[in-house]
């Protein structure tokens, strides 16, 4: 485990194994880089995972969560580690995303998993919001069982029972203080001003995606494998059908990685 300071942030990196890829790996919105450590065994080469500023163990300035902040955090570890491949979930996809806007062929190959916005307007504000509403001022402890009795989860959790662990371990290293700021910010922005730029991308591209997903709709992976040249669509019918497939999801990224 190590820090990279940048001029605004300090950012925990952990690296993963040695050699050629080198992968980085960037997590979600309220996550951290635990989010996916359990992939990184099955992934070759040098995986470099990183919390985003208000993220895991990264500090958390009082402002500076727009697209452009959070794709300058991905660029800084990229360029210090000798990163070559991308692998992004929801906010870590709208991530490099952006990196890509400018730099079209800075990376070899590309994952997207789930991703969650494009060139418009985020939706679900509200839902967002209500998000800050639970944790804020709260304790890290109280903030992940606050967020475990949301009456949204507790649905969901009928539904799909094994979310429930799952959710607690992913809210381990749950930022009550960096969350809330990221959240305000990044509801009022979007990856990319236009997604016709990522026609310019012509690095492989896997794009993971799964219907019925409010939050990282279907739809954004059906555009993205139109618009980008050599991009492979996986499209799941539901989150269920998603965890159920992830020995496949595993071996296929796998074998995207060392084609």
């Amino acid at each position: 485990m190590s820090e990279l300071v940048t001029e605004d942030a300090t950012l925990h990196v952990e690296v993963d194994w040695e050699g050629e890829p080198v992968t980085v790996l960037a997590h979600g919105l309220t996550n951290s880089c635990q989010e996916l450590a359990q992939l990184t065994p099955l992934i070759p080469g040098t995986k470099v995972r990183f919390c985003f500023r208000g993220h895991g163990h990264s500090s958390s300035p009082e402002r500076g969560y727009r697209f452009a902040d959070f794709a300058r955090d991905l660029l800084a570890v990229a360029d210090a580690y000798g990163v070559t491949n991308a692998f992004g979930t929801s906010l870590g996809a709208g991530a490099i995303a952006h990196v890509l806007e400018r730099q079209p062929d800075r990376f070899d190959k590309l994952i997207f998993l789930l991703p969650a916005g494009l060139d418009v307007e985020f939706q679900y504000k509200e839902r967002m919001l209500r998000t800050v509403a639970l944790v804020e001022g709260k304790s890290k402890e109280e903030a992940i069982e606050a967020l475990l009795a949301d009456p949204e989860r507790q649905a969901n959790y009928i539904d799909y029972p094994f979310l429930r662990d799952l959710d607690r371990q992913m809210l381990q290293q749950f930022n009550p203080v960096g969350a809330p700021r990221a959240i305000r910010e990044i509801i009022e922005d979007w990856p990319v001003s236009d997604r016709e730029v990522l026609r310019r991308v012509t690095a492989p591209t896997l794009l993971i995606c799964q219907e019925g997903d409010d939050i990282h709709p279907a739809e954004l992976g059906r555009i993205l494998v139109e618009i980008m040249p050599n991009a492979e669509l996986l499209m799941f019918e539901d989150g269920r059908a998603m965890y159920e497939a992830i020995p496949d999801i595993v071996l296929r990224v796998r074998e995207f990685i060392l084609s």
